[in-house]
C-alpha cells in the first residue's frame, strides 16, 4: 500500500509527463531546424520513435525511483497510526461497555 501511494504521488506530480513532453518538443525542434536534411516521413517517424523512447526511459526511471527509494519510515508511521486508531477504538468500546454495566446495576 505504501509503494502504491508513493508511486501514484510520483506519477501525479507530472514530472514524468514533463520529461516526455520536453523530449518530444526537443526532437520536434531538431527536425524543424534540420528540415533540409530529412524527408517529412523521416521526421514523423523520428518524432514518433523518439517519443516512444522517451516514454520508455521515463517508465524505467519511475521503476528505479520506486525500487531504490526507502519507504520503511513511512510504512512504520502508517502501522503506528493504524495501531493507535485500533487501540482508541477498543478503549472507546470498553468505556461504552463499562457505562452500560454501570447503568444496568
Amino acid at each position: 500500500m505504501v509503494v502504491e501511494r508513493f508511486s501514484q504521488g510520483v506519477i501525479n506530480s507530472g514530472l514524468i509527463r514533463l520529461y516526455v513532453a520536453t523530449g518530444f518538443f526537443a526532437t520536434l525542434i531538431f527536425f524543424v531546424v534540420n528540415a533540409d536534411s530529412f524527408t517529412p516521413i523521416e521526421m514523423i517517424a523520428g518524432v514518433i520513435a523518439s517519443t516512444i523512447v522517451f516514454k520508455s526511459i521515463a517508465n524505467m526511471m519511475l521503476s528505479m525511483i520506486i525500487s531504490l527509494f526507502n519507504l520503511d519510515n513511512k510504512e512504520a508511521q502508517l502501522d503506528y497510526q493504524y495501531n493507535s486508531e485500533k487501540i482508541d477504538a477498543l478503549l472507546s468500546e470498553l468505556t461504552v461497555q463499562d457505562a452500560q454495566k454501570a447503568n444496568s446495576k
